[in-house]
């Protein structure tokens, strides 16, 4: 089964600072729960994502267990939005397209997720029972994160 999340922020910052910021993966340590003891294992010699680009990292997201994860970015469309999706790790599908809309009082940012969970029956189990609200969780915190760095619209 395939699941969809979305949400979306309003940031009192100009287009091109959303986009420094959220285009850099070095800020995504940032906006990740401490407790999912998030760690890029990639040199990222560049500042800005570009199409390709493949990022290694380590992250707990459940029951304080690690996993290594794998992020490919593809659709950059600078300014304006970019999707990264999992080639290695815990989902069976990860896509995370990142959306950035110009408004008179700052940016509406979206976030847009399409998952899906291996382990047939037992995965959309694990679904019901904690992916689903850990997921919601995750960008609760970022939210809140982002509040605290860019202040509220």
């Amino acid at each position: 089964m395939i699941y969809y999340f979305k949400t979306e922020h309003l940031l009192p910052v100009k287009i091109d600072q959303a986009w420094d910021f959220f285009s850099s993966a070095k800020n995504l340590a940032l906006i990740t729960p401490p407790e999912m003891d998030f760690k890029i294992l990639s040199s990222l010699d560049t500042k800005e994502i570009y199409e390709g680009m493949l990022i290694d990292y380590t992250v707990k997201p459940v029951f304080g267990i690690p996993l290594n994860w794998q992020t490919e970015i593809f659709n950059v469309n600078k300014p304006y939005s970019f999707s990264d999706r999992q080639l290695k790790g815990p989902y069976k599908i990860w896509e995370h397209t990142h959306i950035f809309i110009q408004k008179e009082n700052g940016i509406l940012m979206k976030d847009e997720i399409k998952y899906q969970i291996p382990l047939g029956i037992l995965g959309q189990l694990a679904h019901a029972i904690f992916v689903r609200k850990r997921v919601e969780d995750i960008f609760r915190f970022r939210k809140k994160a982002l509040e605290k760095i860019f202040g509220v619209c």
